[in-house]
């Protein structure tokens, strides 16, 4: 019988990470929640794995996203000493991994193989001078002629589904995105028209891809949302058009900041500024802010500030809307900016005088924007031992959760219920301890059904 050979390539990336086999378990299980497939590997797994035996082919790629995590560079299959992964989509244009993504997006019968898709720090994100000019132009058909007309209906339904997304969430809209992006976009990108046409069609299908990757992300699909993402920046190339570029760097940084990669954030949220004047002031505004809270998570006070002060400079200047899937820049947005990096370098109570100031300014009928920001001040009042401001806080946002499909929204209403239990002897606390109980299991009904 064949002695099994010990993985040195492994053991060596072991090595340098300085883990122990319990960490290195740790960290690869964090990565299966991320996804939302959870594993609970414990020290035996890691023996084997180290000692030769190869992991299950869901399980590898775990394992290379936490070596790079660690180690801060990109790590192969091989470089690992596993069997090369095999991308089925590494040869298809831009066209075909576009159709199908949305494909698979809209078929509910193989959407668990989108949810299975994992984020990557490692993931390539190609710099503008890659991009521009060098893309593959989607092969001209013989198709009817696009014009005008149809650039402006597929800006218009791009901002109804925003608009719906903002209101209610993105778990029912995004499919219906999907299912345009297939059936109505991907075909005018392949109709003859002007070039100027062309681009801007481009253009539109760019912004279309990020708000399904932020449409995505809401609904807790960390992975599918950066392949939309990506598959954005590759149609803002082909469109030459710096914004769209721009835009969907910035909700890269956005998503990295979400799960925690500090230095990567940094990163993305850079990046995503660099596109000076080709970019309007709203836009700059709303990266110059993302872009503060990103270094001060990385503890840099005075890079935050100058960042602020660079948004504040750029909000004043804003008279128009950059991109039909952003809002524009105004006082609240910036006074949650401030509240955000204000946490992020330890003020706890400046950040929630703050979010506190938002609010009072915060204008409009979003109602997943109330939720997910009122958890933010909530959740902030509790930490800061404010226990009965922050009940009515979250009864606001309860009055507003029922209406909103929202993964993001569900882990926050959760995170309320056991925040509480500790508090339940107050009235206040168990008051609302009980209203959000029957909330969610009169949510897990509904979603059952």
């Amino acid at each position: 019988m064949a002695t099994r050979q010990p993985n040195d390539r492994l053991a060596e990336l072991y090595r340098e990470t300085g883990w122990s086999m319990r960490q290195f378990a740790r960290a690869v299980n964090r990565i299966g929640t991320e996804r939302g497939t959870p594993t609970k590997y414990q020290q035996p797994s890691v023996h084997q794995w180290l000692g030769g035996q190869t992991p299950k082919e869901t399980t590898r790629p775990l394992i290379i996203e936490a070596l790079i995590r660690k180690l801060e560079r990109p790590i192969s299959h091989d470089q690992a000493g596993f069997p090369a992964r095999i991308d089925e989509s590494g040869n298809l244009s831009i066209m075909e991994g576009l159709i199908n993504l949305g494909r698979l997006d809209m078929d509910p019968s193989r959407r668990s193989l989108l949810s299975a898709s994992l984020f990557s720090v490692a993931a390539t994100v190609p710099n503008w001078q890659e991009i521009v000019g060098r893309m593959e132009v989607a092969e001209v058909r013989e198709l009817s002629g696009i014009g005008q007309g149809e650039i402006e209906m597929v800006v218009a339904m791009t901002k109804k589904f925003s608009d719906l997304d903002y209101q209610f969430g993105g778990r029912g809209v995004r499919p219906l995105a999907a299912a345009f992006l297939v059936n109505t976009v991907a075909p005018y990108l392949s109709a003859p028209g002007p070039q100027a046409v062309r681009k801007n069609m481009f253009s539109a299908a760019s912004d279309l891809c990020y708000l399904a990757g932020y449409m995505a992300i809401d609904e807790g699909l960390q992975g599918l949302g950066q392949q939309y993402y990506i598959k954005a920046i590759e149609l803002a190339g082909v469109a030459e058009d710096r914004a769209a570029y721009s835009l969907a760097l910035h909700g890269m940084g956005s998503q990295a900041i979400q799960l925690g990669h500090k230095k990567n954030a940094v990163r993305l949220t850079s990046a995503a500024m660099e596109g000076g004047p080709h970019l309007g002031s709203n836009m700059r505004a709303f990266n110059a802010g993302q872009r503060a809270y990103a270094i001060a998570l990385n503890g840099d006070r005075r890079g935050a500030t100058a960042s602020l002060s660079e948004a504040e400079r750029e909000m004043n200047k804003t008279d128009s809307v950059d991109r039909v899937v952003m809002g524009q820049y105004r006082e609240a947005v910036m006074e949650f900016d401030i509240a955000q990096v204000k946490y992020a370098l330890g003020d706890l109570r400046g950040s929630v005088d703050s979010l506190e100031r938002y609010h009072r300014l915060r204008n409009g009928s979003h109602r997943r924007r109330a939720v997910l920001d009122g958890s933010t001040l909530a959740e902030r009042q509790l930490e800061g031992g404010q226990l009965e401001a922050a009940c009515a806080t979250w009864h606001k946002v309860l009055d507003d959760y029922g209406f909103v499909q929202s993964e993001r929204a569900d882990r926050r209403i959760a995170f309320m219920k056991d925040s509480l239990t500790p508090h339940l002897k107050n009235h206040f606390a168990s008051a609302l301890y009980e209203r959000t109980r029957e909330v969610l299991q009169y949510r897990s009904v509904s979603l059952k059904k």
